[in-house]
């Protein structure tokens, strides 16, 4: 069987960024391609997911070389599930920009850029490699410090300076990192890498993974290693900060449990212990800024990190039901956090800013967007029986399962928090009464409100069917919990392996 389906999701939109490149100046052609390119691969991604549920892991050894020596792309239920998410949020941005971003930065390049982003988040979630795995992280920052500064305005640039000097720190880190795992292992395939490091001296791979912890952990945006974020994810147009919110900082979370539970799993009673304080630290800290904001996209970009901090607790864990919670958690939040920032543009539109000193009435105005806001904004702090229910009672009961009371306490005493942050917004947005001298707001379009509508239905279904979506979760569990699937999958070929011609 050919390997194209391993590869597709991160070949497809690196060609159609090719193609956009070359069209410069046609604007209507790139918007065209990348609107296709995105809503192809929600099919495409779909079909990966059904591969893996059916064959088992996929593998892609290209110019047929074998593993570990040649370029790895494999396929999980973990990378497919995210992949999957991936493209639903490349498909809602690039219908949300058509009305979003302006014709000035379309003749910036923001549609090829767009789709190097998306190849660059994708390459992340398939690639078998350690090194390839640093290369796809700078596809990302390089992309996104592009999208970050595209209109050149003051805000942007000082948010995008913050933003690309701590992430080059993270990456330099990184690299030094690859490089002391190299000179101890002689490889860096991850599947090669796992068997290597059991017989490492213990010690010195505790040293190796802090280092990763760090690198990934500014990347993630966890405690204290965040402040990069309220900093930047707000200054560029909603539809650039709504895939930010969503998928960014995931990819540092996705590297985190790879390598938290492929490679570093030999003492897990300390390295998961830092991570369960970092985790709780993440939540807490995170919450506490959302709260002290007044301006709507500011407390977001600071529900990010509280959020983050509910996966990397599923991952501190460290059992089957913790990581199950985990991926649940993370493809719940993508969406409700995502949705939220769209909403926080059509709610910009309508009332003509972002502080909540200058909105409301939007009750009784936009009786649409707030449904639409209470219906994500709940789903993100945990009301039944919308996804975020289930993806905290999971987590919940993870914790208690495992006797980690305290943060369990910790996760619903933040999740409260969260409320009052949401119920913030709602009363300075919707229910106060409106400015008298507010100007007439802009009327939301239709590729405004569709890409809400169906992220907040996400939220819905991910809610009240949530059997099958937890199932999934389930099986992205059953293969963490045991690398030696992966392992064999990768080097052996034992299941689905494909070898690219």
């Amino acid at each position: 069987m050919s390997s194209w389906w391993t590869v597709a999701p991160v070949a497809l939109p690196l060609a159609a960024a090719a193609l956009a490149f070359a069209l410069v100046g046609q604007r209507s052609a790139q918007r065209v391609i990348a609107t296709l390119t995105a809503l192809a691969l929600v099919p495409l991604s779909v079909a990966l997911l059904m591969r893996v549920s059916q064959l088992g892991i996929q593998t892609a050894q290209l110019g047929d070389w074998p593993a570990p020596f040649g370029i790895a792309f494999v396929a999980d239920h973990f990378s497919a599930i995210m992949v999957v998410i991936t493209a639903i949020m490349a498909a809602a941005t690039a219908i949300y920009a058509l009305s979003d971003i302006d014709p000035a930065r379309e003749s910036l390049q923001y549609h090829p850029l767009f789709l190097v982003l998306v190849a660059g988040v994708n390459g992340a979630f398939l690639t078998g490699d350690l090194f390839n795995l640093y290369v796809w992280f700078e596809v990302l920052l390089i992309s996104s410090f592009a999208l970050l500064t595209l209109g050149n305005l003051r805000n942007q640039l000082e948010g995008g300076l913050k933003y690309v000097a701590v992430n080059l720190v993270s990456s330099l880190l990184f690299l030094a990192s690859i490089g002391i795992v190299y000179g101890l292992t002689g490889t860096l395939n991850f599947a090669d890498l796992a068997v290597a490091l059991r017989d490492a001296p213990a010690g010195l791979v505790t040293v190796v993974a802090m280092l990763f912890l760090v690198a990934f952990g500014i990347k993630a945006a966890i405690f204290p290693l965040f402040f990069w974020l309220p900093a930047s994810y707000h200054t560029p147009p909603i539809a650039i900060s709504a895939f930010f919110a969503g998928m960014l900082t995931k990819v540092g979370v996705y590297a985190l449990i790879r390598v938290f539970t492929l490679l570093f799993t030999h003492d897990v009673a300390w390295t998961h212990g830092v991570l369960a304080w970092l985790a709780a630290l993440t939540m807490v800290i995170g919450v506490l800024g959302a709260a002290a904001q007044n301006e709507v996209h500011k407390i977001l970009s600071f529900h990010i990190v509280s959020q983050i901090g509910y996966i990397l607790m599923g991952l501190a864990i460290f059992t089957p039901l913790a990581l199950a919670a985990a991926v649940f958690y993370l493809a719940h939040n993508i969406f409700a956090k995502a949705n939220l920032f769209f909403i926080a543009g059509m709610m910009r539109r309508a009332g003509g800013s972002f502080d909540l000193g200058r909105l409301g009435g939007l009750y009784k105005t936009h009786l649409w967007l707030a449904l639409l806001f209470i219906v994500s904004a709940f789903g993100l702090a945990g009301f039944p029986p919308l996804s975020g229910f289930w993806a905290k009672a999971l987590v919940v009961l993870a914790s208690l399962d495992a006797g980690n009371a305290w943060l369990a306490a910790t996760a619903l005493g933040v999740g409260l928090l969260t409320l009052y942050s949401m119920t913030k917004i709602w009363q300075g947005a919707f229910w106060a009464p409106a400015p008298t001298e507010r100007a007439a707001g802009e009327s939301a379009s239709w590729p405004l409100v569709v890409p809400a509508v169906v992220l907040a239905g996400l939220t819905v279904v991910l809610g009240l069917a949530s059997e099958p979506f937890i199932a999934l979760a389930n099986a992205a569990a059953a293969e963490l919990m045991n690398p030696d699937l992966y392992i064999d999958a990768v080097l052996n070929g034992s299941l689905g392996t494909e070898v690219a011609p």
